[in-house]
């Protein structure tokens, strides 16, 4: 898949972009990850294969050291990034919409706030996200996006440690579709 770049937000702090998570050079890419770390489906599964055998031993350190029930929802981890291009994964997981009583919006943004916050304790300047829970745990794409963009508008704008954060869409209507239904100042 070539990758293109749709879109500059928040002072070209934010790019929009159309690509392979797996395939970006930054410091991190973050994980839409299940409570279990263990690989699973979609973005999951993609960076488990990408990355290689070292993001798995990272994962079961962890589960056994700090989360052996599982990573809570809204909670981020770091580890290797394996194979990858990038210097680490940071794992977070989205909440399932409609199950947490009403608080998906308030889930996603502490995924997207403590993956950022992990990045600044580690130093690291650049980071990729994918849609977080947008795919199998069914996050509605414009709420989404409207809880995305809240988000980033208000950890930037606190934090000039991250010079970009990357929205990497697998397709470019999903990048339409979260460019129409952000509330970002676009370049």
């Amino acid at each position: 898949m070539n990758e293109i770049e749709v879109a500059r937000a928040l002072d070209g702090r934010v790019t929009i972009r159309v690509g392979d998570l797996t395939r970006q050079a930054v410091d991190a890419v973050v994980n839409a990850a299940n409570s279990s770390l263990m690989g699973g489906g979609g973005v999951d599964g993609a960076i488990h294969r990408a990355g290689g055998p070292e993001i798995l031993a990272a994962c079961r350190a962890i589960r056994a050291s700090r989360y052996p029930e599982g990573l809570p929802t809204g909670e981020a981890v770091i580890t290797t990034a394996g194979l990858m291009p990038a210097r680490y994964v940071i794992h977070t997981v989205g909440p399932i919409y409609g199950r947490h009583g009403g608080a998906e919006a308030r889930l996603l943004a502490s995924c997207y706030e403590k993956s950022l916050a992990l990045a600044v304790e580690h130093g690291l300047a650049t980071i990729a996200f994918p849609a977080i829970s947008t795919g199998a745990y069914g996050y509605p794409f414009a709420d989404a996006a409207q809880v995305v963009s809240r988000t980033l508008q208000r950890v930037l704008s606190a934090d000039e440690a991250i010079g970009e954060v990357r929205l990497v869409f697998t397709g470019e209507p999903q990048a339409v579709c979260f460019i129409d239904a952000a509330d970002l100042a676009r370049d």
